[in-house]
């Protein structure tokens, strides 16, 4: 997968951020400029704080240290391993989003059916989303995710409850998507940062790869650099599948 053109402009800052949930430090001093366009995969071992990060990232949680700065000029839109639906149709899971977003009804639901399309599953439109298979349903949320035109895509383990099948209709789904841009037009290339146990996913997709461990950012790498390069010994390990 060739590396689209990255912009000058970042995307994001963070600044000494530290996240605490409870008596928990779960983010603990992570300094991070990422840029606009950039594909980025965040990977650790269970517990190492790359879902927490993916949050901060998106304001789903507010850091208890530390500063996040971001354009606010480009639009967001995160995935989750198990995405949550609606007890509706597949084309109403779309639409719905974009009608809160200020949509009139009949032009969601077409731009909803074009989304679906977009992921091989027109033909599933009038289904309800929650009889749908595990690989439909996150190439539904893809779809979703999708039709809001985002500058910014954030995934959490988006393959990991998936078998081989459909990890690739997924993992084809994000590269192409990659490819594309969002609402600020070609010049602005998508963003795609990916939390991912799969190395191989990792190289494919992948042009900078972060390695945390408790909530902390050890090693910061072009993809090509972390997998051939030096590490810290944690990563290593990480890398031999010593770790997990």
């Amino acid at each position: 997968m060739s590396a689209p053109a990255v912009t000058a402009a970042p995307w994001v800052r963070l600044h000494d951020v530290g996240l605490r949930l409870g008596s928990v430090q779960v983010l603990d001093g992570v300094n991070l400029t990422l840029q606009a366009g950039e594909r980025v995969a965040l990977i650790g071992a269970n517990g190492s704080g790359k879902s927490s990060l993916l949050r901060v990232l998106h304001g789903l949680l507010p850091p208890t240290a530390g500063q996040v700065v971001r354009d606010t000029g480009l639009r967001e839109a995160m995935l989750f391993q198990r995405p949550y639906l609606l007890r509706a149709s597949a084309q109403h899971n779309v639409a719905l989003g974009l009608w809160l977003r200020g949509m009139r009804w009949q032009q969601a639901r077409q731009t909803a059916l074009a989304a679906l399309h977009r992921v091989e599953l027109q033909s599933v439109a009038h289904r309800n989303a929650r009889t749908l298979s595990g690989g439909q349903q996150q190439r539904l949320a893809l779809a979703r995710a999708w039709a809001l035109r985002p500058d910014v895509l954030l995934l959490d383990e988006p393959t990991a409850s998936l078998d081989p099948h459909a990890k690739r209709e997924v993992e084809a789904l994000m590269a192409d998507f990659a490819q594309g841009h969002g609402q600020a037009g070609p010049q602005q290339p998508m963003t795609m940062v990916f939390a991912s146990h799969n190395l191989g996913q990792v190289k494919r997709l992948a042009s900078r790869v972060l390695y945390l461990e408790r909530g902390r950012v050890l090693a910061d790498r072009p993809v090509h650099d972390f997998f051939q390069g030096p590490l810290p010994e944690a990563a290593q390990l990480f890398l031999k599948g010593e770790l997990s």
